[in-house]
């Protein structure tokens, strides 16, 4: 796998889908490629009618973030990094982009070895609830949501696990 593909995210929304149902929150599931380009997007049923669009802005928030600099890992991070420097550039690359920037849990890159091949959003749970299934599904299919090749300063990593600990993911490391 040299890039995503909308075959490869069958089994990850299949895996999305099991811990949905175990958790009893109906989701929608959006992969995007590594440019942001929509590749695969499934909403289940019983899941909020806008669910399908804040996952899919979630994935391209990933890809569109995370292709500018290493220190994006994921939307969690997107967030709490806006939000302590500079909240009004995020509200306008929303704008910018016609909405299509949201940051939230429920999101993160899949990178092949160095290379980030693309990203996922889950929307429909609360922001844990769609960060569990998304590691859930991560970890059952294999994909990576970090590069193999640890391109982050001492301090940068510092401070993305203390973001971390501030949004309740202490267990979760750089």
């Amino acid at each position: 796998m040299d890039r995503l593909r909308a075959e490869d995210c069958r089994a990850f929304f299949a895996a999305v889908t099991e811990k949905a149902l175990e958790i009893g929150a109906p989701v929608a599931m959006a992969a995007v490629n590594a440019e942001g380009h929509l590749l695969a997007l499934e909403r289940m049923d019983d899941a909020g009618f806008i669910t399908p669009e804040i996952a899919w802005a979630k994935a391209f928030t990933v890809a569109a973030f995370r292709s500018m600099s290493p220190r994006f890992s994921d939307g969690l991070v997107i967030q709490q990094w806006f939000r302590e420097r500079n909240p009004q550039m995020l509200m306008n690359a929303s704008v910018f982009t016609g909405g299509r920037v949201v940051v939230s849990g429920g999101c993160a890159p899949v990178f092949k070895g160095r290379v980030m091949i693309g990203a996922y959003g889950i929307s429909g749970g609360t922001s844990d609830q769609d960060e569990v299934m998304g590691r859930y599904a991560r970890e059952k299919v294999g994909w990576a949501w970090a590069s193999d090749h640890d391109e982050n300063s001492p301090q940068m990593k510092a401070h993305i696990n203390e973001i971390y600990k501030k949004v309740g993911l202490g267990d979760r490391e750089l």
